[in-house]
């Protein structure tokens, strides 16, 4: 296996991390772009870089490729179109939410998105003021409702209600990397 290094990503860094997200969009959620929903894809730099608050980190191999991506910003999950009482839970400012863990698939079953999440949760308890971490997936995506439940507990899931929503399964992580909740 080859070596991967796993940091905050540098300006030099964002073509390739826009690669991996959008292909991720394109690929496994076969959505491509929607601008309400990707902008942070396509200006990763005001996004995740432009704030002490959020991040945005890098996979990267040894051969200085891009292979995964993890961010996090201070925005609680909006409403519409999630429900009022969601957004109430984990209003904006003091909730930590997980954004574009992505991994390509070549790397894929390696611990990658793992250390990536770990790394996340490390930044928000540094942070000091989140007082939750807050995340959503699509179930459709193979291995990502699994992978969201080994770290974390399901608060909403949209299938379950009547006429089922989005579809889309709402997750809360413990602030700190390792703790039970």
């Amino acid at each position: 296996m080859r070596s991967i290094c796993i940091r905050p990503a540098l300006l030099t860094d964002l073509d390739g991390a826009r690669s991996v997200m959008l292909d991720t969009v394109y690929r496994d959620f076969g959505t491509g772009y929607v601008p309400r929903w990707h902008g942070d894809v396509v200006d990763p730099e005001r996004a995740y870089l432009g704030s002490a608050r959020h991040t945005l980190l890098v996979a990267v191999d040894e051969g200085g490729e891009v292979v995964g991506t993890g961010a996090l910003d201070a925005r609680g999950p909006g409403c519409p179109p999630n429900p009022g009482w969601l957004a109430e839970r984990y209003p904006s400012g003091t909730t930590a939410q997980l954004r574009r863990v992505y991994v390509r698939p070549g790397h894929r079953r390696r611990g990658i998105a793992r250390e990536l999440v770990g790394r996340l949760l490390e930044f928000a308890a540094a942070d000091g003021g989140y007082r939750a971490v807050y995340l959503h997936t699509d179930p459709a995506v193979p291995g990502a409702e699994a992978f969201w439940s080994s770290l974390g507990k399901v608060v909403l899931d949209e299938r379950e209600e009547p006429g089922g929503g989005q579809g889309i399964v709402h997750f809360e992580l413990p602030l700190r990397a390792g703790s039970a909740d």
